[in-house]
């Protein structure tokens, strides 16, 4: 019994983890999200944290996605034409508190654009917010050398999850 419930949570692990979406946006852009209604988004790179406390492939196979239900805060910019998700930073089984340390680490550390107050974490208190702006892509050294377990993958390379 005792061997099952292993199985069952290395399974779970390995379908889990928390994750950095580097999200390309040829154009300035809006959304259709009340809070954001006003805001114009510019052209640049957008950085989003994300969880996924299971079923992750799952999660970031559809978050590549241009055409599905609007469900989440991301979803309003990555199923924009013009805007593509370059790469996907990822820590397997890594649990959620790591997806607050890296929202704050873009934000303190980086020091990112963090003025989308409330998007993409309202399910927590721990930042300001989940999605990031820089006009130029940012060196992903800083974030690897940090955070060894976390590996980038290139959205062709989904299946390798």
């Amino acid at each position: 019994m005792d061997s099952r419930r292993s199985k069952t949570r290395s399974k779970q692990t390995v379908n889990s983890g928390i994750y950095v979406l580097e999200i390309f946006a040829k154009k300035n852009f809006s959304v259709r999200i009340k809070r954001f209604a006003d805001r114009i988004f510019s052209a640049g790179y957008y950085y989003y944290v994300g969880s996924a406390q299971k079923n992750l492939k799952q999660r970031l196979t559809r978050h590549l996605k241009k055409n599905k239900i609007i469900h989440w805060h991301i979803d309003h910019i990555t199923s924009i034409n013009t805007n593509s998700i370059k790469s996907i930073s990822l820590s397997k089984g890594s649990k959620k508190n790591l997806e607050c340390e890296l929202a704050n680490y873009f934000e303190k550390k980086l020091k990112l654009d963090s003025s989308l107050h409330r998007f993409g974490n309202s399910d927590n208190n721990c930042s300001s917010t989940h999605l990031f702006y820089s006009k130029k892509k940012i060196d992903h050294s800083h974030l690897f050398s940090l955070y060894q377990s976390m590996v980038r993958l290139i959205p062709s390379d989904i299946d390798t999850l």
